[in-house]
């Protein structure tokens, strides 16, 4: 039905609206082009935010777990230098506290405060000897205690048993009785409780347990910036041998800090300021660190020491994690990078695909409306009126999606990011249309793809990409950046050469198809040498697309098989039950009971002596760390094979009395030579002759070793079980609770969990998959593309083919065929492109920090992670393109044969 404004538009002869007639007519291409571009911009605008938000919850959970004894900034104040009566002063709890208030007013910006886990008192700097004889004392020294008067303590604390300890006026002077508080930690570790005195040396002041508490928030910086205030802990001496010793804490109430200047414990006063890693951004972290240098020396500085006093320190180690979690992001940028840059390559053209698409089907009407003296502006306009009328408002939406599910992220790089595709499907139909009737005329010649000759400005054109190609690969190579384009800028440069080279073969195929008497491929060379120039444009997308899943694919391996290797020297196994102590033995129903663990698939028991020393012969009688391990052969053979090292080595059996042959790292074979040596270990002694060299076991973490027959030992206990197979871990962790004593377990599970705990690394792989992904995802859209670009076409010719008399065999065959150049192409010139990518951005890439959370990014000294899968991972996207495209090609057989158009042309064939 028509409106009465165009019933009246007609009666006057003014034309109906170029875009809304356009748009109208085609409503299913015009839908399906704006969801493909409000899809594009989706992506590209959430892509950057996801990044940030990804980085953003990394550097918050990096502040949040770091020990609050490095994440806060400790203010310390000891002046031992002045008076009694000054120092009295100095560390009055009421100067304390106003100093505190007047910190929390000179911390700059961005570095926010959490007052709820500050602290601030006076504390001893020097441990306190204990000198209760009765108290535990592991060999024979006393324990010693930190005592500190922190304010807050009731706040932060409930009580357990007693009372809470109260400060008295004059207690530093009244008969050296000061009231305290343990945890209860601190009473069960040295046996006190209420009512119970605690003396220390130099001066007559006791310490009355008065109260057991609990702490509220036991992590909280209130309670961990000073752990021994919570709990106690064991050290040792730093004499030969060490004494161990227990540390412990005494909590003064806030008002009794006077108290301390009686002891030798140098006291302090401190302020301890507890930093928000709530609202902490990523874009803020240069700001972050430099305001923690002034703080610890810079204006803020001088600041700090104005509110407190002039001798105040500041320290603080929050700026040294801030530094490592830039330095893990700016490592990791290069591999998102990769990703990002070939999915947006991909989607980008096949938007362009897109528009080509529909500028191919309305070819026609463009060539009679210049021949009717359109001109090119006036058509240009119109086109890219009508193309905005789709693009603009679906990258809009695209955005405000992107924004809807990742509220937090830099708003201009989304923004650009959608304009830009909003900018592509505004420009792409215009542009392809204008380049196709640049000469007005309704009959056009054909141009066959075999008889085209590139012109000068195609070949300025890939001259410039291929020296923009170089010098990206250049500055990367370098170190200046560029890297994440590397591999679409080698797959842009392959597509064009694969491109220019690709009629040569199809003239002289296409000769002898001609002689041939077959008729599927004689039509197959003839189509595929009389496609159009621009037919071509799938090939870029197929090539790019599987040049980035091959990388891709490259970067996830590796970085999997890297902490694979990494937990299994960790574990040493796939799961591994060790006794506690030098050469103790495992319970007997141990071993049996890990047999019957589900998932087990083999247990080998062995004996393992670290406390063999390696002879150094170099004039002076230096040792060297060395590792026995003793096994049974065929057992362990056995586990090594269930293990997937079925090439490591097995010792060869020895015969009793006699030398031992055994397996041994390089440098013991270097220090033993080739003749017999006598080793002696907690296990006997043994003479041994090594006859093999070979690298450590996974269960030796890399340490120079000796295998060899546990029959040739005169104890053989069973010290470790190394499993193999994919065991069920509750069941092992409550077979190794129930033994006694109870021995340790390692799981490589956990251990290759561990590896990949960074949240920053996490966030990473999914960005890289998803990317890669999409990428995949754009390809499959490109080959439906390219397949209904020639849809119309096809069927014609199928149909025609049908009715003369070709089987429906050879109408598969001749479909297959018509999608097997670029497909061919693509795939194997991806492959070779990914295998070039690969080696060039090997030196680039850090993966270790990909594949390795721990601070400096690295993993065990024996497992390093690189760049260098083999040909298995570049085939498989390959074929998975290959495998794509056969499905799109029999797909539109299957759809041919369902059409009532040669149902009705088949005249009557069965």
């Amino acid at each position: 039905m028509t409106s009465a404004v165009e019933r009246a538009r007609r009666a006057a002869g003014v034309p109906a609206p170029w875009t809304r007639t356009r748009l109208r007519t085609a409503r299913g291409a015009s839908l399906a082009f704006a969801a493909l571009v409000l899809l594009t911009a989706f992506l590209a605008a959430y892509f950057p935010r996801a990044v940030r938000a990804n980085e953003d919850r990394a550097v918050r959970r990096a502040v949040a777990e770091t020990s609050p004894a490095r994440a806060v900034v400790d203010v310390g104040l000891i002046r031992p230098d002045l008076a009694p009566d000054e120092r009295a002063k100095t560390f009055d709890a009421g100067r304390v506290a106003a100093g505190y208030r007047a910190l929390l007013k000179t911390v700059p910006e961005p570095v926010r405060v959490d007052t709820g886990q500050s602290s601030y008192g006076v504390k001893t700097s020097k441990g306190l000897q204990a000198t209760d004889k009765d108290l535990p004392s592991p060999d024979a020294v006393l324990p010693r205690f930190t005592a500190a008067a922190q304010a807050g303590l009731e706040e932060h604390a409930r009580l357990a048993s007693g009372r809470w300890p109260r400060a008295k006026a004059g207690a530093s002077a009244e008969a050296g009785r000061v009231e305290v508080a343990v945890t209860g930690a601190t009473a069960k570790a040295l046996g006190l409780a209420v009512g119970r005195s605690v003396h220390v040396e130099g001066g007559g002041t006791a310490f009355v347990v008065v109260g057991i508490v609990e702490p509220r928030d036991p992590r909280g910086a209130w309670w961990s910036a000073e752990p021994q205030l919570r709990t106690p802990t064991m050290s040792a001496t730093s004499g030969r041998p060490p004494q161990k010793f227990w540390r412990a804490g005494l909590l003064l109430p806030s008002g009794a800090g006077a108290a301390l200047l009686d002891t030798l414990g140098q006291p302090e006063a401190y302020w301890r300021l507890a930093a928000r890693s709530e609202g902490l951004t990523a874009g803020v972290l240069p700001r972050y660190t430099a305001a923690l240098g002034s703080l610890k020396g810079g204006p803020d500085l001088l600041r700090v020491k104005k509110a407190v006093e002039a001798h105040a320190v500041v320290s603080t180690d929050l700026d040294q994690v801030i530094e490592v979690h830039r330095g893990l992001s700016r490592a990791l940028s290069p591999v998102v990078k990769v990703a990002a840059v070939g999915a947006g390559a991909v989607a980008a053209v096949t938007v362009a695909m897109a528009a080509g698409l529909s500028a191919g089907r309305r070819r026609e009407e463009f060539a009679l409306l210049r021949a009717r003296g359109a001109s090119l502006t006036g058509l240009g306009g119109r086109l890219l009126a009508e193309s905005a009328a789709l693009a603009v408002p679906a990258a809009g939406l695209g955005l405000l999606g992107a924004w809807a599910l990742e509220p937090a992220g830099p708003l201009g790089s989304s923004v650009l990011a959608a304009g830009a595709v909003a900018l592509l499907g505004c420009l792409a139909l215009p542009l392809r249309a204008l380049a196709s009737h640049r000469a007005a005329g309704v009959h056009q010649e054909r141009e066959d793809l075999v008889a085209a000759r590139p012109g000068r400005g195609r070949t300025v054109a890939e001259l410039t990409v291929l020296a923009v190609a170089l010098l990206v690969l250049f500055a990367s190579r370098r170190g200046s950046g560029g890297a994440g384009a590397v591999p679409v800028l080698l797959a842009l440069v392959a597509a064009l050469v694969l491109v220019r080279c690709y009629p040569l073969p199809l003239r002289w195929a296409a000769r002898g198809a001609g002689r041939s008497r077959g008729l599927t491929g004689f039509l197959f060379f003839a189509r595929a040498g009389r496609a159009a120039p621009s037919g071509t444009l799938p090939l870029f997308v197929l090539l790019i697309a599987v040049t980035t899943a091959g990388v891709g694919g490259a970067v996830l391996t590796d970085v999997a098989g890297a902490r694979d290797r990494a937990a299994l020297v960790t574990a040493g196994a796939d799961a591994r039950v060790s006794a506690t102590g030098a050469l103790a033995a495992l319970p007997r129903d141990v071993e049996r009971g890990v047999r019957k663990v589900a998932g087990v698939r083999d247990v080998a028991p062995v004996l393992i002596d670290q406390t063999v020393a390696l002879p150094v012969e170099s004039g002076a009688a230096s040792t060297r760390p060395l590792a026995l391990m003793a096994v049974d052969p065929s057992s362990y053979g056995s586990f090594l094979r269930a293990q997937g090292l079925g090439s490591a080595p097995v010792p060869p059996r020895a015969e009793r009395g006699g030398v031992v042959d055994v397996v041994a790292s390089a440098r013991v074979a270097k220090v033993f030579g080739s003749g017999p040596r006598e080793v002696s270990s907690l296990a006997g002694r043994v003479r041994v002759r090594v006859t093999r060299v070979a690298e450590a076991p996974p269960a030796l973490g890399g340490a120079d070793f000796l295998l060899m027959d546990r029959a040739a030992l005169d104890r053989r206990p069973t010290t470790d079980l190394l499993v193999a197979g994919e065991p069920d871990a509750k069941a092992l962790r409550k077979l190794v609770d129930g033994a006694e004593p109870r021995p340790a377990l390692r799981l490589r599970a956990d251990a290759r969990a561990a590896y990949a705990d960074s949240p920053l690394q996490a966030g990473v792989t999914r960005l890289f998959a998803a990317a890669v992904g999409a990428a995949a995802g754009y390809a499959l859209l490109a080959l439906l593309l390219h397949a209904q670009a020639g849809a119309a076409e096809r069927t014609a010719l199928l149909v025609r083919l049908r009715v003369l008399g070709l089987s429906r065999r050879g109408t598969r065959t001749l479909t297959l065929l018509d999608a097997l150049p670029q497909t061919v192409l693509a795939a194997g010139g991806g492959a070779l492109v990914g295998w070039g990518a690969i080696r060039l951005l090997a030196p680039v890439l850090d993966l270790e920090r990909l594949a390795f959370a721990s601070t400096d990014g690295r993993g065990p000294e024996e497992v390093t992670a690189s760049l260098h899968s083999g040909a298995e991972v570049l085939l498989l996207p390959a074929a998975g393109i290959a495998v794509l495209a056969a499905l799109v090609s029999l797909g539109q057989a299957w759809w041919l044969r369902r059409t009532k158009m040669i149902t009705e042309l088949r005249a009557g064939d069965a």
